[in-house]
């Protein structure tokens, strides 16, 4: 793989879709403490690093996301999600990025992206959700959380060409994906879905 450049596995969910304490899991900042350790918080876990454990399931954690939600959760439509796809690609182009594939669901959207070495993911992720937000509010206006996104999302690295093509498959992969693209110098997603599913 070329040494300047870093591929990710990018995904963003829907705004209020899956908060902090949800039941099935969440990447967040809830911070461990045992017995033994001492006061300073320079020792304590925060779970929203690559390799440490999911949260699961704070009742009062979810509770109070929900009580400071601007707005209803955001499912995005059929024709929300084409834009979505379109703008995804264009960002890549625009910024010089190469994207390989991305899929958009009611509720997140997974895509697998080569940047800079020095290009943040946060950076990243920003400037992907800020376009699409964009073209979204120009369509159909704000939605009422005054958001269309979480406020991060996951960022995966994807260090050999195996991982890159696995990424690729799994997002092409998605049941119930709303819009979907591949790079067409991949081929077809055909090609990359299962025997089963082409």
């Amino acid at each position: 793989m070329n040494q300047e450049t870093l591929t990710w596995l990018l995904t963003s969910t829907t705004y209020g879709t899956w908060l902090p304490g949800d039941p099935r899991g969440f990447v967040g900042r809830v911070w461990d403490a045992r017995p033994d350790d001492p006061t300073t918080e320079a020792r304590r876990i925060k779970h929203d690093k690559v390799n440490t454990p999911y949260d699961r399931d704070i009742a009062g954690l979810h509770a109070a996301s929900k009580e400071r939600m601007n707005g209803p959760p955001v499912l995005l439509t059929s024709d929300q999600a084409q834009v979505v796809i379109v703008q995804l690609q264009a960002t890549a182009n625009y910024r010089g990025w190469e994207l390989h594939a991305a899929s958009v669901m009611a509720n997140h959207f997974h895509l697998v992206v080569t940047a800079p070495v020095q290009r943040l993911t946060d950076d990243l992720l920003r400037d992907f959700k800020s376009y699409a937000s964009r073209m979204l509010n120009r369509r159909w206006g704000k939605p009422a959380g005054g958001t269309w996104w979480t406020a991060s999302g996951s960022r995966r690295r994807l260090a050999t060409e195996a991982a890159v093509a696995n990424a690729v498959r799994y997002v092409l992969d998605q049941r119930r994906f709303l819009a979907r693209w591949l790079n067409p110098r991949l081929g077809t997603i055909e090609q990359w879905l299962p025997s089963g599913e082409r």
